[in-house]
């Protein structure tokens, strides 16, 4: 079944290319079911890259589902055009009244800075206390996750002594949960960031359970037991080169970063790096979007 969005969104061609199904908003309106309405709240800087490694994961499961793109309305983006935010996304302040089967707050390459000194750091406090009594369940993502973990729970964040980027080996908890039916024991999946926090730190909340982690990179999933709040440290959105393009880009900028762990051939950043996490993110994706939020979520989200 299709994930639904906007025709003229650049993420659509993409997608139709690989020949991934979606749909107008015209032929979905002519659908007779309900379609799961899902939030993206997009801090990438990039954005257009994100929406459709997102729209991607989202798009592999039986599920209708109606997308709302959100921007923070107290930052100017320096890398998106005010034209595609114009055309394709809302602000917080006009959907703060509806309510959403599911929502997702993506990374953001402000984790070395205080929370408070995120210059939108206000507007999404409001995002993350008004997710918890107007959507059936929030995904967290990197910064995304540790900005959630702090605010709702109290969770610090610790910066490392370099970035942590990689593909990196995980193993589960043992814990249970839906999020992780039909994972493997062990498997792998990409991170890219400075800071992280820690099991002890989120098992000490009494509400939310370390469900994946990794010796090398720590925390990679956590929830609560009902799944109302799930938190991913990593990047299982990532497509196979994004790690080289960011190691490139840090490169570039002249910051002392090390070449990702585990991911170039033979870590050659020459090599042409091999996507080996694909299948775990579209799992992770497609029980998010199953157990909790359409097993969960009432018919009238309203009610």
């Amino acid at each position: 079944m299709p994930v639904t969005m906007s025709y003229d969104l650049p993420a659509r061609a993409i997608l139709e290319s690989e020949r991934i199904f979606v749909m107008s908003d015209e032929r979905a309106g002519h659908q007779d079911i309900r379609p799961l309405r899902i939030a993206i709240v997009n801090l990438m800087p990039v954005k257009v890259v994100a929406e459709t490694q997102l729209l991607r994961l989202l798009s592999n499961t039986p599920l209708q589902i109606d997308i709302t793109l959100l921007h923070m309305a107290s930052h100017v983006s320096r890398t998106t055009s005010a034209a595609h935010l114009d055309a394709f996304y809302s602000t917080f302040d006009d959907v703060s009244g509806q309510h959403f089967d599911g929502l997702i707050i993506t990374g953001a390459p402000v984790e070395r800075l205080d929370f408070e000194q995120v210059d939108y750091w206000p507007e999404l406090t409001r995002i993350l206390d008004w997710s918890r009594t107007h959507v059936q369940s929030t995904l967290h993502v990197c910064w995304g996750a540790q900005a959630a973990l702090y605010r709702h729970y109290g969770v610090g964040k610790h910066e490392m002594p370099q970035k942590l980027s990689g593909v990196f080996d995980h193993r589960l908890t043992g814990r249970p949960s839906a999020v992780v039916t039909g994972f493997d024991d062990e498997f792998l999946a990409p991170h890219s960031r400075y800071t992280d926090v820690r099991a002890v730190d989120v098992e000490a909340t009494g509400e939310v359970d370390v469900l994946a982690r990794s010796d090398e990179a720590g925390v990679f999933l956590a929830a609560t037991p009902d799944g109302r709040q799930v938190f991913v440290t990593g990047h299982p959105e990532y497509d196979a080169d994004t790690l080289a393009r960011e190691y490139a880009r840090d490169r570039k900028q002249g910051l002392p970063v090390p070449v990702p762990a585990h991911y170039f051939p033979d870590d050659d950043p020459a090599a042409r790096p091999v996507n080996r996490w694909r299948g775990h993110g579209h799992l992770l994706f497609a029980n998010w979007l199953n157990y909790c939020v359409y097993q969960e979520t009432p018919f009238d989200p309203t009610a």
